[in-house]
């Protein structure tokens, strides 16, 4: 399927039964056939991981990683894209949602320009679904716009495994994907946008990546020990960061549809 590329879909699990069915489902039903599911389990509950192998069992294109001690959702995707066979390599998170042409419109735009990355404009959704917010891409962002702000979602990212050889997510536990994009953008230079919305990206109040005291340490460690800023610059950066994220809510939940 020389014009079909294989994508590989990187999905690290953990504890997000409720919200699953339809991730997977969402995938699973995509107008663009050639991809695989790569699903690794970051959890210690016997319940879900049946709920996940009796997924395995019924389709072929689903792979099941089973950690065997809890990593984290940066270093399981990277044992899944280690572990991946496609030309390009897609995030989701085990809650969030595809529309159903999303692999098709994103990898199109891609070959179309040649580009390595890419990502979408998203819809935000609540714990049932229900549409909150929507967010909106720049068409073209740089280093020095995302260093202040990231405005790409994960599970709208599509990447060339290529370009993850020397570059993966790092240990931090809310930052991982920011550094990994900080990373690909110094090489890529600039980073572009389909300018349609393509995913939902579910806000969950009690989730991990809500936890504003978290946020800001990873934050500070990512500009100070992985960006390499000196100490009060990694504190303006955090400071700026954290500015930039409270303007992006509020435009987010501007726009609720």
């Amino acid at each position: 399927m020389k014009n079909y590329p294989l994508v590989s879909v990187v999905i690290p699990y953990y504890k997000k039964k409720f919200f699953f069915e339809k991730t997977i489902n969402s995938i699973l039903n995509q107008s663009y056939k050639n991809f695989e599911i790569i699903l690794i389990y970051d959890d210690n509950n016997l319940e879900e991981l049946d709920f996940l192998k009796n997924i395995k069992k019924k389709f072929k294109n689903v792979r099941l990683i089973i950690n065997k001690k809890n990593l984290g959702p940066g270093l399981s995707r990277n044992k899944g894209i280690l572990l991946s066979k496609g030309t390009y390599i897609a995030f989701c998170d085990a809650d969030d949602i595809w529309k159903k042409n999303k692999l098709n419109l994103q990898i199109e735009f891609m070959k179309k320009y040649h580009l390595n990355f890419s990502h979408t404009s998203y819809f935000v959704i609540d714990r049932k679904g229900k549409k909150i917010g929507k967010f909106k891409t720049k068409s073209k962002i740089e280093y020095r716009d995302l260093l202040k702000s990231c405005d790409i979602g994960l599970s709208t990212v599509i990447v060339k495994k290529n370009l993850l050889r020397k570059n993966l997510f790092c240990k931090l536990q809310t930052k991982e994907d920011f550094y990994l994009w900080l990373q690909i953008i110094k090489k890529e230079k600039k980073i572009f946008s389909v300018n349609k919305y393509l995913s939902y990206w579910r806000y969950l109040e009690n989730s991990l990546s809500s936890s504003i005291s978290q946020r800001l340490l990873d934050a500070f460690r990512l500009y100070y020990t992985y960006e390499k800023k000196n100490f009060f610059t990694s504190v303006y950066y955090v400071l700026r960061l954290s500015y930039y994220a409270f303007i992006k809510k509020l435009n987010i939940y501007k726009t609720h549809v």
